[in-house]
């Protein structure tokens, strides 16, 4: 194969790669605005008082909602004493 031929199907992969940057670009920037307004419904229902109750929630339907293992699901029957603690604090 000619120098000339390889500089051309490597110019031809570059182009393909920029059309594939451009693609994530504008992906990633849809799921920032997407992670921002998530964001923003979040901290308008946390000032409402509502995360705590979903919290509670979720662990009485039997999710961790400690830090260390946050939803992931709990042995049957089976409190976890990190996330006691936490629901704790909000009374």
């Amino acid at each position: 194969m000619k120098v000339t031929e390889s500089l051309i199907e490597m110019e031809n992969k570059l182009t393909e790669m920029l059309e594939e940057i451009k693609e994530l670009k504008m992906r990633v920037y849809s799921l920032e605005e997407q992670n921002e307004q998530l964001r923003a419904q979040l901290y308008a229902k946390r000032s409402q008082g509502e995360g705590y109750e979903n919290l509670a929630r979720l662990y009485e339907e039997g999710f961790h909602i400690c830090p260390m293992h946050f939803a992931t699901v709990r042995s049957e029957g089976e409190d976890c004493l990190f996330c006691l603690s936490f629901l704790k604090k909000r009374e």
